[in-house]
């Protein structure tokens, strides 16, 4: 009986430590991205889509953000059609490209008046659609920053600029993802 009880006690205690660590304040993000990406050699391509964003803070200026994203396009890719022996002239075609991004890492801010200035870092994953040029996974990272607006005291505009950099294809692909919309701080 003693064991149970001091079991208990035990779970009660971690249980109120575990929930201290729980961030008291934070922000969800929606809204509207612009994607220029290199996935060809011959052009870079402009894609639209959304990024949704979590962060939960750790202390007052610093938290921890799940960032994910997908943009939709298309973008020119070349094709070799062989015109005798060896030979081949280089053509291009077109195809539909669809990237999604899934992105975490630490983010850095502070409030000044009605702006919060923030600063991150983030690394993770992408995966990409190219159609019949192909599929494709890698690993991605994301610096950049922005400026949230605060409305009313829930809700705020942002302003975010990234350079997103994946490896697609076993080539290194350097992007700028450009989002505004609404935020909500709890």
């Amino acid at each position: 009986m003693r064991q149970i009880g001091f079991s208990v006690f035990v779970l009660l205690l971690f249980a109120g430590l575990a929930s201290a660590q729980v961030p008291t304040s934070g922000n969800v993000f929606f809204g509207y991205s612009f994607y220029n990406t290199d996935l060809s050699s011959i052009d870079r391509a402009n894609t639209n889509g959304w990024e949704a964003s979590v962060e939960g803070k750790i202390i007052p200026w610093v938290g921890m953000v799940a960032d994910f994203d997908s943009h939709y396009g298309s973008q020119n890719f070349p094709e070799c059609i062989p015109v005798s022996g060896t030979s081949c002239a280089v053509s291009t075609f077109n195809a539909s490209v669809t990237e999604h991004n899934f992105l975490f890492g630490p983010r850095v801010s502070f409030s000044v008046g009605r702006f919060r200035p923030f600063g991150e870092a983030l690394f993770g994953g992408a995966h990409v659609d190219a159609g019949s040029a192909g599929s494709n996974t890698s690993f991605a990272t994301a610096l950049g920053g922005g400026l949230d607006y605060k409305i009313i005291r829930p809700l705020a505009w942002r302003f975010q600029g990234d350079y997103v950099q994946t490896r697609f294809f076993s080539t290194t692909q350097n992007n700028v993802r450009l989002s505004t919309g609404l935020e909500l701080r709890f």
